[in-house]
């Protein structure tokens, strides 16, 4: 029950009651003072077009901010990171170092240390510190005009909304823009997604992004194994990472480190003890990282950087999968085992034919010696060889001076060449305390591959003496004369054309009437050797006669050769009768391509370096095996044998001929040429090659399993001097790798395909030999021979045997004949050499 109201007392008057009783008057005279008074219109005024310039303002601020949800899809710029044939990394393409990790991955004591030198209040702010930004004001009051640059007072959330999303312009505008995005970071991720991305994207100088990368950098460890001492340090490099990381500012790096300890203390983070220890020790920072990746693989891995930059770009703008920004992952086709094998066999090759030359030039110069060490690291030439390093004359006297060295070390040098120079960047070797003797690095070069026939994987690359010294891959880039490692596909040209590897050819002279006034132009063998009569097309690829070569390519027409050595990927020549003994230009990644598609029975598989790539999420975004399986994904097992990729590769050559060819080309290894590697005692097949000059010779070979092909010569071709043929010094090199590789390869003989029947011959005549067994001496009388069906020679008789002794004899007369006609042909001065004119090779 309410109390009762005296009538006689006025009741409480209500506060609404009076502004609307009130209210009209007290707006009337805001009117009337509106218009009265000029002071109060013009702080109107005032106020409005402030408020509408703060307004607009913020419009302007906030209008084309990026959008905060980006970083939900914000895909870091990562390296590509590349695997052998056995799933191990064995390098990375990155010009920024960066590993991402997860939030979990980080250690506690590392985050506390960041976040006592960037962000303490991390946990509870909402994008801004209030304290932190009204001290950054006043800093920049008082530095406004000095030219020095005012402290951040940004949060850890403001700093990934800089480094990612805004940039590092240095304004109030762009810090106003900050703190607008950081309050949208706030409302989109997480505290641990926000500071997951600040660990992984903060640069930390040294070329690393990320603490990750840092850690490496720094101390050459994972971020798991720092200690307290050295997740401080790291944590002030976000301030001046170019300052703290140097050696003459490590003073200044001691004390900022000390000052984050104390920090950590302050807040909880750590025990004063803890903080104590960690301020005692050292920086220990690492001036070079421990190399992780074998030396060895510099040329397999710049052929494999070249595709993939060739395929999806190099830059983050060429592309989401691009090499250095696109994270991607690349499974490749190296063998460690064999890469090494084949670096060490071309090396040991060149370092024999260089013998006791010494010092013959230098590896680059440097015209001013000024800042010698800078333009060395700048240099970047390196040498992975025994204990010998990279370093540049600094002076000379007679045959001692002092070489300096990339990492400031300075010692004295002996044996220094009249061919030496100040200035000269060398190799060098220690030879005892601080002396080192100068090294001389061949000056003839070369390349080699290895490469499974029934894949075309490229296991192995050496494109010359070492990477570190010169990118150029000899054996990719380098267009040289193969001479005659082509001439087996001229032989294969005629047994598609008819003939067999019994067919008899004549070995004599070959010459083109090149017309009025030029007068013929004749071919000659090796060494200018004349004919030896007629000799089966087997003898003829064994003892590499360029007679009976330039005949039968003559014979089958010159159009069908060049064609054979197009589709088989060698290259595209004229038809001239010179390209039939290697004068045309290739590579010796195409020459061994079609000497595995030999091997492979006429099937050729791309030549590849890389298997597969997968994007950045582990999707397979190329493969080099387009082959099928089309049972692969059942979804039960039908009881049927495991189903099988079928490889898809190119028939660029019937597979009868491709065999019968090989099957001539391992006599070539028996009893021909390349007889060095008979005493491998394994089924191979191989033919050499030397070119006019000599420049350059080559071996190819191998067995089914893999093949292999070297050539040797100088970058710019002179001669090699008379003695070099490919016999003498490229097989060498072959057989070195095959040794080095005991077990890798197979045992097991050729296999013929379908159609093939073999038939003892008569090995001289061709003719064919009832009764007699073959035998495994290399030049046994009678040997098996690969026949085509239907053509297989008749059976040897006594005017068999008169036939040749007859051919023989007219052989040796005309041979003399030959020899007397070219003398005097030359004294005339109207006899030319038509294969040295058209770059012929013999």
């Amino acid at each position: 029950m309410t109390d009762a109201i005296d009538p006689g007392e006025q009741p409480p008057e209500d506060a609404t009651y009076r502004i609307r009783r009130d209210g009209p008057g007290r707006l009337a005279a805001l009117r009337r003072a509106w218009h009265e008074r000029k002071w109060m219109r013009r702080f109107g005024y005032l106020c409005m077009a402030g408020f509408a310039g703060i307004a607009a303002f913020w419009v302007f601020l906030a209008h084309d901010l990026p959008d905060a949800n980006k970083l939900l899809e914000y895909q870091p710029p990562l390296p590509t990171m590349v695997r052998g044939m056995d799933g191990e990394i064995v390098y990375s393409y990155a010009r920024e170092r960066r590993v991402q990790l997860r939030f979990v991955d980080f250690p506690r004591p590392m985050v506390n240390a960041f976040l006592s030198a960037e962000d303490r209040t991390f946990w509870t702010h909402g994008g801004v510190d209030v304290g932190g930004l009204a001290g950054a004001v006043v800093d920049y009051v008082t530095k406004y005009g000095s030219g020095v640059r005012a402290k951040g007072g940004s949060t850890i959330t403001q700093q990934v909304a800089k480094n990612i999303l805004i940039g590092d312009e240095y304004s109030v505008t762009r810090k106003l823009k900050e703190m607008i995005v950081a309050r949208r970071i706030e409302g989109v991720l997480t505290k641990q997604q926000i500071l997951e991305l600040y660990l992984n994207e903060i640069p930390l100088g040294r070329r690393s992004f990320g603490v990750q990368a840092a850690s490496r950098a720094y101390f050459d460890k994972d971020v798991e194994d720092l200690s307290l001492s050295q997740s401080a340090f790291l944590a002030i490099l976000p301030r001046a990472p170019e300052v703290y990381g140097r050696k003459k500012n490590e003073d200044r790096a001691i004390e900022r480190r000390n000052w984050v300890l104390d920090q950590m203390v302050r807040n909880g983070w750590a025990s004063a003890q803890d903080a104590a220890a960690a301020k005692a020790e050292p920086l220990g920072l690492v001036t070079q990282r421990t190399s992780t990746y074998e030396p060895s693989n510099g040329y397999f891995l710049e052929e494999v950087r070249r595709r993939l930059i060739g395929k999806y770009g190099e830059k983050a703008e060429d592309g989401p999968n691009s090499v250095y920004a696109g994270g991607l992952w690349v499974r490749t086709s190296l063998d460690p085992q064999m890469q090494v094998a084949v670096r060490d066999a071309l090396r040991k090759g060149l370092l024999l034919y260089h013998g006791n030359r010494g010092f013959v030039r230098p590896i680059a110069h440097l015209s001013d010696l000024e800042n010698w060490q800078s333009q060395l690291v700048v240099a970047n030439k390196t040498i992975d060889y025994k204990d010998w390093r990279v370093g540049v004359i600094l002076d000379a006297s007679g045959s001692t001076g002092r070489i300096g060295f990339s990492d400031g070390n300075v010692s004295t040098l002996t044996g220094i060449s009249d061919k030496a120079k100040v200035g000269d960047l060398v190799a060098a070797q220690p030879v005892g305390g601080s002396t080192w003797a100068l090294r001389g690095i061949p000056e003839v070069s070369g390349g080699m591959i290895i490469e499974q026939p029934g894949s075309g994987r490229i296991l192995a690359m050496q494109g010359g003496f070492d990477s570190g010294i010169d990118s150029f891959n000899r054996a990719t880039q380098a267009e040289r004369q193969p001479g005659s490692t082509i001439k087996p596909f001229v032989y294969a040209t005629a047994l598609q054309n008819g003939m067999t590897p019994a067919t008899q050819v004549l070995d004599g002279t070959f010459c083109v009437f090149q017309g009025a006034g030029l007068g013929n132009k004749c071919f000659r063998n090796f060494g200018g050797a004349g004919g030896s009569g007629s000799h089966t097309l087997r003898w003829g690829l064994e003892q590499s006669r360029n007679l009976m070569t330039v005949r039968i390519a003559n014979d089958v027409g010159m159009a069908k050769v060049t064609r054979t050595f197009h589709n088989m990927g060698i290259g595209d020549y004229q038809k001239y009768l010179s390209f039939a003994l290697g004068a045309g230009e290739t590579t010796v990644g195409r020459m061994i391509n079609a000497y595995a598609a030999l091997a492979n029975n006429g099937v050729q598989f791309s030549g590849s370096v890389i298997d597969y790539v997968q994007d950045r999420n582990g999707k397979v975004i190329w493969r080099a095996d387009k082959g099928t399986c089309n049972a692969c994904n059942m979804a039960q097992w039908d009881g049927k044998p495991m189903p099988r990729i079928q490889r898809v590769g190119k028939q660029v050559m019937d597979a009868p001929t491709a065999y019968q060819t090989v099957h001539m080309l391992e006599g070539v290894v028996t009893r021909g040429t390349a007889e060095r590697l008979r005493d491998l005692k394994l089924p191979m097949f191989g033919k050499t090659g030397t070119t006019n000059g000599p420049t350059d010779v080559w071996f190819m070979g191998g067995n089914q399993d893999y093949v292999g092909g070297v050539y040797i010569g100088y970058d710019t071709p002179r001669s090699l001097g008379g003695y070099a043929q490919g016999g003498r010094i490229a097989a060498p090199i072959f057989k070195d790798v095959v040794l080095a590789t005991p077990g890798r390869w197979s045992h097991q003989p050729f296999v013929a395909p379908q159609g093939i029947r073999m038939v003892r011959i008569d090995r001289v005549t061709g003719k064919r030999v009832m009764g007699v067994e073959p035998t495994d001496e290399p030049k046994a009388s009678v040997i098996w021979e690969a026949f085509k069906p239907d053509t297989e020679p008749r059976q040897y008789t006594a005017e068999d045997e008169f036939s040749r002794r007859r051919d023989a004899l007219v052989a040796s007369i005309r041979s003399a004949r030959d020899v007397r006609d070219a003398n005097a042909a030359a004294a005339a001065g109207d006899m030319g050499n038509f294969a040295e004119e058209q770059g012929g090779v013999y």
